[in-house]
Formats: C-alpha cells, structure tokens, sequence
C-alpha cells in the first residue's frame, strides 16, 4: 500500500511511502484487539475504591435490645450491616485491576487496529513535525491545513518532542504520542491516524521484531 506525504499545508510533496503488509495489511484478530483494549482501561483504573465494614464504623457495640421475648428478629450492635449508619456487607476494596498479556498478542492487536485503519483510509502520512516553541494556534493551523479540523486525530512523532505535545494538549480530539507509545485503543479511538514521515520505518521496527 503506497500513501503520499502530506506538507503541513497539505500539499502533496511528491514522495511517496510504501507501508508494509505485514503491518497495515494482515488478517486481523478482534479478540486480540478486545484483550489488549480490555487491559488499557483495567490500567487506567486507580482501584481505589473503599467502604467501611461492620468492624471500621465508629459507633456504640452494646447490644440494642435483648435476644429473646421482642416478637422481632435478634439484633446485635448498631454498626450492624441491616441498620441505618452500618457497616456495608462485602464492599469494594481497593486492588489492582491490571493483568499481563503476551508481547506478542499486544503486537496482533496494535497491526490488527493499523489494518482496520488502513482499510478504511484513515492513515496519513506528513512530512515531520517540529515546532520552536508550544503554539496551540500553530498546532489548530496544522489540522485545518491537513483538513482535520473537528475530527479525532492520533499524531504518532517519531521521538519525543514536548513543543508539539504542549502545542496540542488544549486542542479538543487531538492526541500526540510517540512510536514507542501507539496502542490499540487510541488507534481505533481516533478517526485520523497521522504518521510522521520517520515514524513509519520506526513502526515497522518495532511491530516486525
């Protein structure tokens, strides 16, 4: 599959780049796909969560009322889980939502998420990216310039370049990454994945080792 590269103005500079098959063009596997999204959001929980049991609420233990002779149900201490104020039965507890996943399942999902991509013509390529200085105005002139003004874009950078990433970080639907931080859910999440020009051989690197 061949794609033209982009200016920043969107002008065709007359290059073209030749992605790879074994890449951009594979039998894809949703499953692997599933497993790998599946694993991005279990990390981006805190598990945090934490409610007070019968044994952590601060309140009276003397028992409220005597066993027997009530006509009612037996009840023990007022931090009891069926009173008001109580403790709560099996409440969450913080924990670790993350689990391991194969190197080599991550790699089907992210070239499988990349041929979806390029199957629907949702790839480009631009020439490399590189500003002086943190400019949202410049980095909102680069996306009308590409004509992706409003859509959900993926920039993949092909080194870390804090400018570009500061330029973009206040534009709406606009994400920034590197090479070496592409994965399956922000590549399927985003309507647009741009590749800069060094990036594509440095993708290839990575996903075919």
């Amino acid at each position: 599959m061949e794609l033209a590269v982009i200016k920043h103005n969107g002008e065709d500079t007359g290059r073209k780049i030749t992605l790879s098959d074994d890449i951009f063009a594979i039998e894809t596997n949703d499953h692997a796909i599933y497993l790998d999204v599946k694993q991005y959001l279990a990390n981006q929980r805190q598990g945090t969560h934490k409610s007070k049991e019968r044994n952590e609420i601060a309140g009276s233990t003397k028992k409220i009322k005597k066993q027997k002779g009530t006509g009612g149900a037996r009840a023990g201490s007022i931090k009891s889980p069926i009173f008001r104020g109580g403790g709560r039965v099996f409440g969450p507890r913080p924990r670790d939502y993350s689990f391991k996943l194969n190197k080599k399942l991550k790699q089907l999902a992210r070239k499988s998420a990349l041929t979806y991509k390029a199957k629907d013509n949702s790839v480009m390529i631009l020439e490399n990216v590189s500003f002086d200085k943190p400019s949202t105005k410049g980095y909102i002139a680069l996306l009308n310039g590409l004509s992706l003004s409003g859509e959900k874009t993926l920039l993949v950078l092909p080194e870390q370049n804090k400018n570009v990433y500061l330029s973009s970080r206040n534009v709406p639907k606009a994400k920034v990454v590197t090479v070496n931080d592409v994965n399956t859910y922000e590549l399927l999440h985003a309507d647009k994945l741009v590749l800069c020009e060094d990036s594509v051989s440095m993708l290839e690197t990575l996903l075919l080792k």
